[in-house]
């Protein structure tokens, strides 16, 4: 039996004309707000596909920059968000490619935070307002934003799923789904890790302190 999401049978709420170029387009962007964690200064967005053809007229330029901003799909400041970004001091850039993609609904966000320091973050709108995060700093991931999830860069080494594994039992958070991704044995990797219940900040400290080979953990 194939599985629904309530944004398959209801549509998600959203200010716009599209849920996959619209929603879908500001829940990408203000995912990948959340995983750089710090405020941010100067960001390109980069459209491909579907995206890039007919994006200005759905309004997808205006949603990635609300999203970036920290706006939910359904705020109606997305009508105005180039304002509010002048307004805070962000600089944007819309560039649209050609170049052929996987999926035809993506974007690749390139943004600078305050400490001038530049994450790559690549997302798909799969339709419904439903997103995929694809890619952090070029190493492909798979996130969808359905769930709390656990963000855990770490050295790749025998033992580290297993000791963050046992202390989230400890805290009797259940892990919905985990997948690990890496750029090559003994590099850095990653720990995407979606659970049922949030992980607040308490918990997330207890993990950074009881788990030493955590270089960065961040909660989306």
């Amino acid at each position: 039996m194939e599985n629904f999401s309530v944004f398959d049978i209801v549509g998600p709420r959203m200010t716009g004309p599209s849920s996959s170029h619209t929603a879908g387009a500001a829940r990408i962007a203000l995912m990948a707000r959340r995983i750089i964690n710090r405020e941010i200064r100067e960001v390109n967005f980069t459209l491909y596909g579907s995206f890039a053809e007919t994006g200005r007229g759905h309004g997808t330029d205006k949603a990635l920059i609300a999203g970036i901003l920290g706006f939910e799909p359904d705020d109606p400041r997305i009508r105005d968000a180039y304002e509010y970004a002048k307004e805070r001091g962000v600089l944007v850039n819309i560039i649209m490619s050609d170049e052929p993609t996987r999926h035809p609904n993506t974007v690749k966000i390139e943004a600078c935070d305050e400490d001038d320091r530049w994450t790559e973050v690549k997302g798909e709108s799969i339709g419904g307002g439903n997103i995929l995060i694809t890619e952090i700093d070029h190493l492909e991931v798979e996130l969808s934003g359905d769930y709390p999830t656990l963000i855990i860069r770490h050295h790749d080494e025998p033992g580290v799923i297993a000791e963050v594994s046992h202390v989230l039992a400890q805290l009797r958070v259940n892990i919905a789904f985990m997948r690990v991704f890496r750029h090559g044995r003994g590099e850095d990797a990653y720990m995407c890790i979606e659970t049922d219940t949030e992980v607040t900040e308490g918990m997330q400290e207890i993990i950074r302190q009881l788990c030493k080979s955590i270089r960065q953990l961040i909660a989306v």
